[in-house]
C-alpha cells in the first residue's frame, strides 16, 4: 500500500502566502472606502511597511493583482453556489434554484467589497486577460445557474413567448464557452438564463448598494418571492 508524502510549506513560502493575502485584503478595503480607483499598488506597499519595489515581488502590476483578486472572488461565489446546489436533490429542482440564489444573496450580504469588485463599476484602465484563472472562476460560477436552467429547459421552452435566439446574438467567446459546457443546449436556453440571472442579481444588487433600505424591512422575504416566480417562469412546480 503506497502513501503520498505531503510536504510542508517552507517558513518562507508560509509568509510569502500570508502577505499575498494582505496585499488582496487591503486591496478590498481600499476600494470599499474609495471606489475602484483607490486601489493602488503604492498605497497598498505604504500601509504594509513596504516598498513599492517589493510589492512589485508578488505583483507586478496593479492589473495582475486585480486579475488574481477576480480570480478568487469568483471562486469563492462558484464555492457557496455549487454547495447550496449539491445539498440538494435533483429530485427536487424547485428547492435547487431557491438553494442557489439564496446562497448567491448570502453571499453578496457577506462580501460586499468582493461584490462590488466583480459586480460594480469596472476598476478603471484594467483590461481583463482573455482566458486564465479569472475567466475559468467567472465562468465555473455562471455555470451553476446555466446548469440549472438547462435541467429545467423541457418545462420552460414550453412557456417562452419569444425563443427566437441564434447564437449570433450572444459574443462568439461567450457562445464558445457554453456549447462546450452544455452540448446542445439551444441559443433560447442560454437568453433565459440571462433573463433569470438578471432578476435574481438585479434584487441583490439594490440591497447590497443600499438602495432597497429605505423602503423595505424584509429584503429576504422580497427576494425569496422572486425567486419562487423564477421557478415557475422555468416551468417547475414545487
Amino acid at each position: 500500500m503506497s502513501s503520498v508524502e505531503v510536504r510542508t510549506p517552507s517558513r518562507r513560502e508560509r509568509l510569502r502566502a500570508e502577505a499575498t493575502q494582505e496585499i488582496k485584503a487591503i486591496a478590498l478595503r481600499l476600494m470599499t472606502e474609495g471606489g475602484p480607483t483607490a486601489i493602488s499598488l503604492r498605497a497598498i506597499a505604504r500601509e504594509m511597511g513596504m516598498t513599492a519595489g517589493a510589492l512589485y515581488g508578488y505583483y507586478a502590476t496593479r492589473d495582475d493583482l486585480i486579475n488574481a483578486l477576480i480570480a478568487e472572488v469568483y471562486s469563492s461565489l462558484a464555492d457557496a453556489e455549487e454547495a447550496a446546489r449539491d445539498a440538494v436533490s435533483r429530485e427536487d429542482p424547485v428547492r435547487r434554484v431557491l438553494a442557489v440564489g439564496e446562497a448567491f444573496r448570502d453571499w453578496a450580504i457577506g462580501h460586499p467589497a468582493e461584490f462590488q469588485l466583480i459586480y460594480g463599476d469596472p476598476v478603471p484602465g484594467y483590461q481583463a486577460p482573455e482566458g486564465g484563472a479569472a475567466a475559468d472562476a467567472e465562468h465555473r460560477a455562471c455555470a451553476v445557474l446555466t446548469g440549472l436552467v438547462a435541467a429545467a429547459w423541457p418545462q420552460a421552452k414550453e412557456l417562452l413567448s419569444d425563443g427566437d435566439y441564434t447564437w449570433s446574438d450572444f459574443e462568439p467567446g461567450f457562445a464558445a464557452v457554453i456549447k462546450e459546457s452544455f452540448p446542445g443546449l439551444p441559443p433560447a436556453a442560454v437568453a433565459l438564463a440571462m433573463r433569470v440571472w438578471g432578476r435574481m442579481h438585479g434584487l441583490v444588487a439594490l440591497e447590497v448598494y443600499g438602495h432597497l433600505r429605505p423602503q423595505v424591512r424584509d429584503a429576504a422575504k422580497l427576494y425569496r418571492a422572486e425567486l419562487l416566480d423564477l421557478t415557475a417562469t422555468l416551468g417547475l412546480r414545487r
